[in-house]
């Protein structure tokens, strides 16, 4: 079956099915008809895979359809084998087993966002929320396995840049290649303690292993992801951070970078996983390398075109530089609207958001949108306001030394509250403003009644609690208000963005890469 040259069985395969159309990749046949589309796997051993048995094969089609129907039941419909003779075979039936494959509902090939003119803020947000629940309920590696190791987290790594430099390509790329693979084994050195500790405590898990724009249709209004990772159980037992990395990844190469951090801060808004992100940098040069040395082989089998494979290490050296990270304060009473201003600021300045709301909420196993006043649950006492600003503090700690800008989304009504990150900053040698949107009363109690009402956010504030805050708010000290941006409703956002832009600009001296 292998070569250019269509095997008999799929010759024969499409005349039993008349109008059938065919779809060959690297490892695979597909055809399509009537609605329901078969894939089989080509007899191929590619070191990285291994599809030259049909028991092989068989395996594989089960497995693909056992991963699959995790994010797409309705579309993988089973295993079926195909019968017959090799000159008039067919999909099921009896007989002796010619071969097994899988069968699929079929969709329109243009409804993957990798081909959408817009990826709109409402998909990402959907896609969000859909993986942060998907990586929850996955189940963690086989014990006596060592995936999730410092050297099975490498090891990726390191066999890319030997495959690309196996790949003879343009002097352009292989100045690329020498700056990023002494920076990225440093950091992956560094990283070790990281790795290991995630695997201890539980955040390896059997994911989709193949999360890209191109595996994602958006279908009656909701994401269906699909075309999960069969082959290589060891590319898909991984950190879901780096998981997410992929999908993040593209967005950047797509010139969307804005929809990438969106889509960062709604999966970390639903499962808090801010830990996680120490790999961050890492998991994103490593993704974009994946892409490159893929778009390489493309280029060595078609018209040599290695653009795109300098583009993608282009874009991994970008993405692997050492952080500059700042902090951001976003300071206000309830309706003042700094959850809409730190949205804008994180899509455009590229930063990590942490909301009190959603901090405290999660203290008592709560999600973002869960009322707390339902559950019978106080989560405003002292003690949890004590313990929500000692979670906030030593998260922002963390993203700080990982190299991560931070915005901290919380009222800070009171100086107790903003000194301990001012302190951080300041001790840290890092830039660090405070925004304070001045809004009037009237709008405030508008927007509060409001949101109160609609309970589509994870404030609970109602128009008792706002007049409590604006009885009780200390000012800013006038240390802190030359770190102070002040915007109006008015204020356009382009404007504020620069403001904050500007406050966060870092010092002159920089370290060496």
């Amino acid at each position: 079956m292998q070569g250019h040259t269509q095997p008999p069985l799929i010759t024969g395969l499409l005349a039993g099915l008349p109008g059938a159309r065919l779809i060959e990749t690297h490892i695979s046949w597909v055809i399509l008809h009537r609605g329901h589309a078969w894939k089989l796997k080509k007899p191929l051993d590619l070191g990285f895979l291994d599809f030259s048995r049909l028991d092989q094969r068989r395996f594989y089609c089960e497995e693909e359809i056992r991963l699959n129907r995790r994010l797409a039941p309705d579309i993988y419909l089973g295993v079926v084998p195909v019968s017959g003779t090799p000159e008039s075979p067919r999909f099921g039936g009896e007989g002796p087993i010619l071969e097994w494959a899988v069968q699929m509902r079929a969709f329109d090939a243009d409804a993957t966002l990798d081909r959408a003119p817009e990826i709109t803020s409402a998909q990402i947000d959907a896609i969000a929320e859909h993986l942060a629940r998907f990586h929850h309920d996955l189940p963690p590696p086989p014990e006596d396995s060592d995936y999730g190791t410092p050297a099975t987290v490498r090891a990726p790594v390191e066999d890319n840049f030997k495959a690309l430099r196996g790949l003879d390509l343009p002097p352009s790329s292989r100045a690329l290649l020498d700056v990023l693979e002494p920076r990225l084994q440093r950091l992956g050195e560094r990283l070790a303690p990281h790795f290991s500790a995630r695997r201890e405590v539980g955040h390896i898990r059997e994911c989709h292993g193949d999360l890209h724009l191109g595996n994602i249709a958006w279908m009656n209004a909701a994401p269906l992801i699909f075309d999960a990772l069969e082959f290589d159980p060891g590319l898909r037992f991984i950190d879901p951070v780096n998981e997410l990395a992929f999908l993040a990844m593209d967005l950047h190469y797509r010139g969307q970078s804005a929809l990438a951090w969106r889509l960062l801060d709604r999966w970390l808004t639903y499962t808090s996983d801010h830990a996680g992100l120490a790999a961050w940098s890492y998991y994103l040069a490593y993704r974009a390398m994946v892409r490159a040395k893929i778009a390489a082989i493309r280029a060595r089998q078609a018209d040599g075109d290695f653009t795109p494979t300098r583009d993608l290490l282009a874009l991994a050296d970008a993405l692997s530089r050492p952080g500059r990270p700042a902090l951001v304060l976003m300071h206000g009473v309830s309706g003042s609207g700094k959850t809409h201003l730190s949205q804008a600021l994180l899509e455009d300045l590229g930063t990590v958001r942490l909301r009190s709301d959603v901090e405290r909420k999660r203290l008592f196993g709560l999600g973002p949108l869960d009322d707390s006043r339902r559950n019978g649950t106080d989560i405003y006492t002292r003690e949890a306001s004590r313990r929500t600003l000692t979670t906030l503090l030593q998260k922002t700690e963390a993203l700080l030394d990982a190299g991560l800008r931070v915005i901290v989304d919380a009222t800070f009504l009171a100086r107790s509250w903003r000194e301990p990150f001012e302190q951080l900053a300041e001790a840290r040698g890092l830039p660090w403003c405070i925004v304070s949107p001045q809004v009037p009363e009237t709008l405030l109690r508008e927007r509060v009644s409001a949101r109160y009402h609609q309970g589509n956010d994870a404030s609970e504030a109602d128009l008792a609690v706002l007049n409590s805050q604006l009885a009780n708010q200390e000012p800013l000290a006038a240390d802190e208000l030359s770190h102070t941006v002040r915007p109006t409703p008015q204020t356009p956002l382009p404007e504020l963005i620069e403001q904050v832009r500007q406050r966060l600009r870092p010092a002159r001296r920089r370290t060496a890469d």
